[in-house]
């Protein structure tokens, strides 16, 4: 009997992370990269409101279709709300991301009181 190979097991995760590169960190680019999310989040908030309000005036030219169109309205809200969260974190990470990059050069002093 033959014996059968192992199996790879292969794992998938939600997030994937890259490892730490050797050297010195570009704090610059990695403002950016935020501020490039945090740009995409925004249009990401604007595009599904907007579509929240086309549905909400479907909803009321076509009230045979109502139930349908509120249901979208309401899903496109949610997802407006959504982007404008991730719009918002992506905010925090950039300025996160400014600090960090002031105290290695020490250009902030640290306040305690």
């Amino acid at each position: 009997m033959a014996e059968e190979e192992p199996k790879h097991q292969h794992h998938h995760h939600l997030f994937h992370h890259k490892e730490e590169e050797e050297g010195p960190k570009d704090y610059e680019k990695e403002e950016k990269h935020h501020k490039h999310k945090e740009h995409m989040g925004e249009l990401g908030a604007v595009a599904a409101g907007a579509y929240a309000l086309h549905e909400k005036h479907e909803a009321k030219k076509h009230p045979e279709n109502a139930h349908r169109h509120k249901l979208e309205e309401e899903m496109a809200a949610t997802a407006a709300v959504g982007a404008g969260g991730y719009a918002f974190h992506e905010k925090h990470e950039k300025k996160e991301a400014k600090e960090e990059e002031e105290e290695v050069e020490g250009k902030k002093k640290h306040h305690f009181f």
